[in-house]
């Protein structure tokens, strides 16, 4: 299996993106002419650069100044009309659609309504379209990136002067792991973000892979502390787990003993932390001091959800003290969906791993329902489920 490592020690932008994969072997005359089809007034330059002494490509397009903004709809029509294959113009339409979903959850708008301000430019639709150009061509089937750093301070946007990340880039970011800097700038935009976001199916600081090439994309800032540079790290996969087609991710292990608290308390709890977005929950009985029996309460969640879980188990538990730390785990491939069964629709997830087929696993609360509606045995509609393999 082949995978590609955003290392964005450095943020990322659309242009960097672009430089980075022609600087690890895409054919730049693609891109080029990828972009030429679009039909827009801009003039597109590649070449070969050094940032902070390291070789790099930079990736540079020139398009007179506008004074109007796009909508959605109307890059979507500039997207369509290029002679991009299938595959680039779904994912470049895909990152689109997330930067509009960013832009709408921002402002309080409709998707179709969201002004695209500098990501409807002339430029970023380039980049945009670029990258995904890219992307295909690499010609890998999974795509990983390490923490992601956005700068510090201030940036100036359509909206006035904004905190970075700027709120289009935060909220594309949200459930991604952020790496601090003491750099005061923007180090990654909305448009890098949304590429990232759209592609990438694992966040970890070092992948398992063995390196075959490798990208650098210039930016076009220049830092005292660092060199402004994207790497792309292009190889196979040397994990066996990636091998056979699991995914990779990070969790929260969080955990407290308890020997003065109530069941009901400890049930109450489980409810509460579901709510707020644990990923499972469960305790064990365990013997504490001067031979007192008790438990350990433990929660596993995502490394976003844990100042929600903590608060949770402080107020509810009034325990002294939270154990935390956070681990890598392996995962099916799955996506939710839903089955019919005999006595009606069951909500769950189509699960796969590569050799094995797919197969479903359905929600617990759902087919109790049916079983109970219809007055038959649980396991009959868990049995219908499982077998069922129509979403």
């Amino acid at each position: 299996m082949k995978i590609a490592h955003f290392d964005c020690f450095s943020g990322i932008s659309g242009d960097m993106t672009v430089a980075a994969l022609i600087d690890a072997g895409v054919d730049a005359e693609a891109i080029r002419q990828g972009i030429a089809s679009l039909g827009l007034p801009l003039e597109v330059q590649i070449e070969k650069t050094r940032k902070g002494g390291f070789a790099a490509t930079s990736f540079h397009v020139s398009a007179p100044e506008e004074h109007h903004h796009r909508h959605l709809p109307q890059v979507e029509q500039i997207v369509a009309k290029g002679a991009l294959t299938e595959k680039q113009r779904e994912l470049a339409l895909k990152i689109f659609r997330r930067l509009a979903e960013a832009e709408a959850a921002v402002h309080g708008l409709p998707m179709e309504k969201v002004h695209f301000h500098e990501v409807g430019a002339l430029d970023s639709i380039a980049d945009i379209v670029g990258a995904a150009i890219g992307l295909d061509l690499l010609g890998v089937d999974r795509f990983s990136s390490r923490s992601v750093p956005t700068g510090s301070g201030m940036v100036d946007c359509a909206h006035g002067r904004m905190p970075i990340p700027a709120p289009g880039t935060a909220q594309l970011l949200k459930g991604v792991p952020l790496a601090a800097t003491s750099i005061q700038a923007e180090l990654t935009t909305p448009t890098g973000a949304a590429i990232l976001t759209t592609v990438v199916t694992e966040w970890t600081e070092t992948p398992n892979l063995s390196i075959e090439c490798i990208g650098y994309g210039a930016g076009t800032k220049d830092f005292k502390e660092q060199p402004n540079l994207l790497r792309i790290l292009v190889g196979k996969a040397s994990d066996p787990a990636t091998l056979t087609g699991l995914l990779s991710d990070q969790v929260c292990v969080l955990e407290t003993n308890l020997d003065d608290v109530p069941g009901e308390v400890v049930g109450y709890c489980y409810d509460l932390l579901f709510q707020a977005g644990a990923l499972d929950v469960y305790s064990t009985p365990i013997f504490m001091k001067k031979n007192r029996p008790g438990i350990k309460l433990t929660v596993l969640a995502k490394p976003s959800d844990v100042g929600k879980i903590e608060e949770i188990l402080f107020r509810e538990t009034a325990t002294l003290g939270i154990r935390r730390c956070t681990v890598n785990r392996h995962i099916l491939q799955r996506e939710t969906g839903e089955v019919e069964t005999p006595w009606g629709p069951v909500k769950g997830k189509f699960c796969r791993r590569d050799g094995e087929g797919t197969w479903f696993s359905p929600e617990y609360e759902d087919c109790a329902r049916l079983a109970r509606e219809n007055g038959i045995p649980l396991r009959e509609v868990l049995e219908s489920a499982a077998k069922s393999q129509q979403q």
